[in-house]
């Protein structure tokens, strides 16, 4: 369970990393029309002592930027969450008010929910007493399964396309949304490693039976045919790589790319859960040419 989490975190992080402005703008629109994306630095990986409890908690997400038209800094800060946990919002808080200590800015605390399952999540921390509200913390918070998949292949958006399997569905439409998936995935035309990342997270929520995927077949039949053969190349691509070395292998494209851009190792290493070893070589690749 703790391994599938740690998993979980890191495809997680990885999509958020490599798509943080779509992700923004597929979830929180109002949010987004705010930003300005041309200021946005990932920042290292906050360790904090929970000194009550005896263990180590590690945020997550953390983003530097900007709002439009403003020159002073924000932080947002996100936080998936695979696994029911009681009292999160008090864990939210715990985080903000460390976080705000720290780097005394202004911070956007976002709580990603993807459980197979609905559940009633709170999206406040509050103290309070007869005579008067001392505290009322509030964060943004998205539900995954209370998203309805339908309203996200209308507009192409790769973070949404990556998560359409932990979205809300219907039994009898789990074949139609992979059939969607691909033939939006076709028309975002993402360069190869964002599109095997994109894919490889798809397919690690969204698993079809044998039976299911003979359906998938057929669904291909009432598909214009060129449009079938740009899947087809794609699938059998996919298939010649494995889904799990695709994964691995936008990861490392992913950080090469950081590594272009000036990231440290160590921001790299955070993000990405690469091991020191492994960027250097990524690094002496580079180098070469």
């Amino acid at each position: 369970m703790i391994e599938a989490a740690l998993d979980h975190d890191r495809w997680f992080k990885e999509l958020i990393t490599t798509f943080f402005e779509e992700f923004i703008l597929a979830f929180f629109p109002d949010v987004y029309e705010h930003l300005d994306f041309q200021h946005v630095t990932f920042l290292n990986q906050e360790v904090f002592t929970d000194v009550i409890k005896g263990d180590k908690r590690t945020v997550d997400l953390l983003v530097e930027t900007k709002l439009k038209g403003k020159s002073s800094l924000i932080i947002i800060h996100i936080e998936p969450q695979s696994t029911y946990q009681k009292d999160f919002n008090d864990r939210m808080f715990i985080y903000f008010s460390r976080l705000y200590e720290k780097y005394r800015l202004s911070i956007v605390p976002i709580a990603i929910f993807s459980y197979d399952k609905v559940k009633s999540e709170k999206n406040s921390f509050t103290i309070d007493f007869p005579f008067k509200n001392v505290l009322s913390f509030q964060f943004f918070t998205l539900q995954l399964k209370q998203k309805n998949w339908r309203d996200f292949v209308k507009h192409p958006n790769p973070v949404a396309l990556a998560l359409l399997g932990k979205m809300g569905y219907e039994p009898e439409e789990k074949v139609r949304i992979k059939v969607e998936f691909l033939r939006m995935l076709v028309q975002l035309r993402l360069d190869p490693a964002r599109q095997t990342l994109v894919h490889g997270i798809f397919e690690k929520y969204h698993k079809l039976s044998v039976n299911e995927e003979q359906q998938l077949n057929d669904f291909f039949q009432h598909i214009p045919k060129d449009e079938v053969n740009h899947i087809m190349e794609l699938m059998t691509s996919w298939e010649k790589k494995g889904f799990d070395k695709g994964i691995e292998k936008g990861i490392e494209q992913v950080a090469k790319q950081m590594l272009l851009k000036g990231f440290t190792t160590k921001d790299i290493q955070d993000l990405t859960s690469l091991s020191v070893e492994e960027i250097e070589k990524l690094k002496a690749q580079l180098d070469k040419g």
